[in-house]
């Protein structure tokens, strides 16, 4: 199982940018399919963006569609999440999460029940 372990969360003002990390320490960090989900107090964990083994497939949620913007360095073993124009409702606990590929067909995940690993979650409060 594939260690998850995120940061760059923060307290911040809306319409501030943030990056948000997650580092996956593995040899084989090309395996996995990632993503980047949130949940709010009382509320579901959502899907925010997703991106497949080779970066050469991305999903971004209507919700951020524009704000945010998912990408992955498998130099550095560690995926982001860009944010822009932050608004109060994406105050969240933000989860990245992995999935181990069975093939390179370069497909993403916007499910929470196809990943099978997870970080800690990182705390993202936008202030109005």
């Amino acid at each position: 199982q594939v260690q998850l372990v995120e940061s760059g969360g923060r307290l911040v003002q809306a319409g501030d940018s943030l990056r948000l990390s997650c580092v996956a320490p593995t040899r084989t960090f090309m395996s996995y399919a990632m993503a980047w989900f949130r949940q709010a107090p009382g509320k579901e964990r959502d899907i925010v963006a997703a991106i497949d083994w080779s970066a050469g497939s991305t999903y971004t949620a209507d919700s951020v569609k524009g704000r945010f913007t998912i990408s992955r360095d498998s130099a550095k073993n560690t995926l982001y999440l860009q944010m822009g124009s932050l608004k109060p409702e994406d105050t969240a606990v933000y989860y990245c999460a992995a999935r181990r590929i069975a093939d390179y067909s370069g497909r993403y995940y916007t499910s929470s029940v196809e990943y099978d690993a997870w970080g800690q979650g990182t705390q993202v409060t936008v202030s109005s």
